[in-house]
């Protein structure tokens, strides 16, 4: 549950008004929702973005990621972290805040050329700031499609058990095939996205992690997906990126049956967003488009 501006301990106010001065209004934006308190904070002088959340809670790594991830990137990319602090148990950073619209994905949109070029100047960026973040560990920890093939859930796709076996076997050699050393911020989606007078934006680096450089196009191929292109149309806009270019075919393969499987797992869990479902029929398709054709 996402926390008002007035709802904030007062110790926890002032705290951030004595890093940018008096909060005039708070708005708080429609997306987002891995912190407990996220806001636009209207100033005397201007505006940030602040996001907040208890510093006991499970997500708590991702915004003190974002706070270590944030001074490597360049400038104009992702909006500057001002700030960062904690009080009475709670950890609040202060952002600066970025205009702009949300992208449109899809088929002929165009905002899908400057999308693409603002992907590709990922693999130029630094992995320092994530030594012990990588996608790879990530994905070692939920091996899905193993553990369905010991116990289906009753509702497993049919061409998914017929091809668990397959699964199981790509999933098992993906996270040593999405492992690198690139800084990856591997939630690209339109709401990480701000567009203004066509400069991009990228927002919410809290899943930043190190990997394959091509890891991040991947995603966005079920993301122009979700929004109308067929797979091919979709994987034609990844090859723009010299990244995704020199992906090995196995590796984007495999990277699409394991994103199938942690994205069906997730939507049979709690922690299920109303998006979810239909993210993982996008990703079904996908998978489904590159194991038959491999």
């Amino acid at each position: 549950m996402r926390h008002e501006w007035d709802a904030l301990p007062q110790s926890v106010r002032t705290a951030v008004e004595q890093q940018c001065g008096l909060v005039l209004k708070a708005e708080i934006p429609e997306m987002g929702c891995s912190s407990e308190f996220s806001a636009t904070l209207q100033l005397q002088h201007g505006r940030v973005f602040c996001k907040g959340i208890r510093a006991d809670n499970a997500a708590a790594w991702m915004h003190r990621n974002e706070a270590a991830v944030n001074p490597l990137l360049p400038r104009g990319l992702a909006p500057r972290l001002l700030w960062h602090l904690e009080v009475d148990g709670w950890l609040m950073l202060g952002f600066e805040h970025a205009a702009g619209r949300h992208p449109d994905l899809s088929p002929d949109s165009d905002d899908l050329a400057p999308v693409a070029e603002t992907v590709a100047a990922f693999q130029r960026l630094p992995s320092s700031a994530v030594p012990n973040r990588s996608i790879s560990a990530r994905w070692s920890r939920l091996p899905v499609w193993r553990q369905y093939a010991q116990a289906p859930p009753p509702d497993l796709d049919p061409w998914e058990a017929e091809h668990l076996p397959r699964l199981v076997e790509m999933e098992a050699a993906a996270h040593e095939l999405v492992d690198g050393n690139a800084l990856l911020h591997t939630d690209l989606q339109p709401g990480n996205f701000l567009i203004e007078d066509g400069e991009v934006t990228v927002i919410d680096w809290a899943w930043a992690s190190r990997g394959a450089a091509w890891v991040d196009p991947a995603f966005m191929v079920i993301r122009l997906m979700a929004a109308g292109h067929s797979p091919g149309s979709a994987e034609s806009w990844a090859s723009q990126i010299p990244a995704w270019r020199e992906a090995p075919t196995t590796a984007v393969t495999a990277f699409a049956a394991t994103v199938l499987g942690l994205w069906a797992h997730k939507t049979r869990s709690a922690a299920a967003r109303p998006h979810s479902a239909q993210l993982t029929a996008v990703a079904r398709v996908w998978a489904r488009h590159r194991v038959e054709a491999a």
